[in-house]
């Protein structure tokens, strides 16, 4: 049965607050932006979009680099708290603006694409693709199906029909108060990858084993978290 999409990233997004900062994933954001401006090519003055930018991390330390960012995410407590500068509240799936409207985009974290359940990934990577300029570069990160399958936790299921990895997580949020959430993570291999950017009129320039605060050019393996595709739009 195909996976019902909603919005249920929200309320955990609402409990969490500033505090999704503390966890140790958000840590490697320096080392990430580095790895990512030299990938892209990015430099003072252009336009960046972050879709999902949640609190703004990666928006955050670009703009410290001169880059124009615009971030945009569903959460307005993330958005309120995240000193991006310029802010949307959308849908990753239906980002407000015309086509070729920047000069790079970034989706990290699965920051949007990859909290869809499967169902319409590829309609927000493909809705991502159009907001930036022929010639434009992007990244994007994804978590591993072959991780998500070999290092299966206590209390998780993997739907194999979607790619759907599912947890029930115990959440500290802002005040310190926890709380129980369901949490739905996409999970992709390298060719479904290359096929959404294929379909999205993207060239691939890599596609890399990576893993939060250690970004970096490593070939596909089965140890790493994530996925890293860096691409550039079809002229």
């Amino acid at each position: 049965m195909q996976p019902r999409v909603g919005r249920e990233f929200e309320p955990v997004a609402a409990h969490l607050g500033r505090a999704y900062l503390r966890y140790s994933f958000t840590k490697g954001t320096e080392q990430e932006v580095e790895f990512l401006v030299g990938e892209l090519g990015l430099a003072a003055g252009q336009r960046v979009l972050d879709l999902g930018c949640g609190p703004g991390r990666h928006a955050v330390a670009l703009r410290r680099r001169g880059v124009d960012v615009v971030g945009l995410d569903l959460s307005l407590p993330f958005l309120r708290g995240a000193g991006v500068g310029a802010w949307v509240r959308a849908d990753a799936r239906q980002p407000p603006f015309p086509p070729s409207s920047f000069d790079a985009a970034i989706c990290l974290c699965q920051g949007g694409f990859g909290l869809l359940r499967g169902a319409s990934d590829g309609e927000a990577f493909t809705a991502l693709a159009a907001c930036v300029r022929p010639g434009g570069r992007l990244a994007v990160s994804a978590f591993s199906a072959y991780f998500a399958v070999r290092h299966l936790e206590a209390g998780e299921t993997f739907e194999a029909a979607w790619g759907v990895n599912h947890e029930l997580a115990t959440v500290r949020g802002e005040s310190g108060a926890d709380a129980r959430f369901d949490l739905w993570t996409t999970c992709f291999t390298p060719r479904e990858l290359r096929l959404l950017a294929d379909r999205a009129r993207l060239r691939v320039d890599g596609l890399w084993s990576v893993r939060p605060g250690d970004y970096a050019r490593r070939e596909p393996d089965l140890d790493h978290e994530e996925w890293l595709l860096v691409a550039t739009r079809a002229r």
